[in-house]
């Protein structure tokens, strides 16, 4: 098992390099002289040529890139045009945020996801079974910000009983806090939950009709013991992965769930920082995210390991 976790490290560290250099390519993407572009036509030549020489865009590329890299190490993203200060503080206000909002709803959506699959499988061809699985379809068509704009009408405007935008701790109040964070949570994690019902429904229902459950069954074992000992370990192999798929989804669902909550995370930041031209922001944001994402499969294919020891060895 360790050799299988060093060599997944090795390889996400080696994805996590790669994606660098492409976020800091984004900078020199831009059509044109990028410190113009970001300054904008009113900017003065003395304005433009500090910022080139800020952003060291008067040197060789390799050498751009080797300076950034080093400062990016240090945990210096460089210095916003649109707020005047460290691009690290300003993502240190946001992400915790959509962090927060992203690990509830991704919990949420597995929790009430898996066991609605679960329900569906042992109950089959029932009233229940159709319920959820309609259910399901729904939560996948549905448009998260659609969603959004209808509980906010439907819960905010006409009945008034949760807040329609703004985020507050639970540190600061517990109460107001669910009330903010619930319509967002649910907004991100229902089409998640939906997914996982189907595909905890499908591999539940292949696996349950494997020889060694029916053994179970002729055994005397009682039906929870065969679910949750025998059948669900087994199925958790295609829904482990799925997690981090919808993991991945969850953070792009983000950008449009914070932007209709007016929630400050840091899909609502990066939104305002394309709006503002503001491109340091978007470059470390994009690198931080891409981050994230890698860990998060690292996560996944070492849980999938644990799952699957056949894995370990491919």
């Amino acid at each position: 098992m360790f050799t299988y976790i060093t060599r997944r490290l090795i390889h996400t560290i080696f994805v996590i390099f790669i994606i660098s250099f492409i976020s800091f390519s984004l900078l020199h993407f831009i059509p044109g002289d990028p410190a113009l572009t970001m300054l904008g036509p009113d900017a003065t030549n003395e304005q433009i040529e500090a910022l080139r020489k800020e952003l060291w865009l008067d040197r060789p590329l390799h050498v751009q890139y080797a300076h950034w890299l080093t400062k990016v190490i240090q945990g210096d993203f460089g210095k916003s045009i649109t707020y005047y200060e460290n691009v690290t503080s300003v993502i240190l206000r946001s992400l915790p945020i959509s962090l927060y909002l992203g690990i509830i709803a991704l919990g949420f959506s597995a929790i009430f996801g898996i066991s609605m699959g679960i329900i569906c499988a042992i109950r089959r061809a029932t009233f229940l079974d159709n319920l959820i699985s309609t259910f399901s379809n729904l939560g996948i068509a549905i448009p998260i910000f659609w969603l959004g704009l209808l509980g906010i009408y439907l819960f905010g405007y006409k009945l008034g009983w949760l807040p329609i935008q703004g985020f507050i701790w639970p540190s600061e109040g517990f109460g107001q806090s669910f009330l903010y964070s619930i319509m967002p949570i649910v907004c991100l994690g229902l089409p998640s939950l939906a997914i996982l019902a189907r595909q905890t429904r499908s591999s539940m229902l292949e696996v349950i009709q494997q020889d060694y459950i029916r053994t179970a069954k002729a055994k005397g074992l009682r039906e929870h013991t065969i679910i949750l000992r025998h059948a669900l370990k087994n199925a958790l192999i295609p829904i482990v992965t799925l997690i981090g798929v919808l993991a991945r989804i969850l953070i792009g669902g983000s950008v449009l769930v914070e932007t209709v909550f007016n929630i400050p995370g840091l899909g609502k930041l990066l939104v305002n920082a394309a709006i503002n031209k503001d491109f340091i922001i978007v470059q470390a944001g994009v690198l931080i995210i891409s981050a994230i994402t890698c860990f998060v499969n690292l996560v996944v294919d070492i849980s999938y390991g644990w799952i699957d020891p056949r894995t370990r060895y491919e």
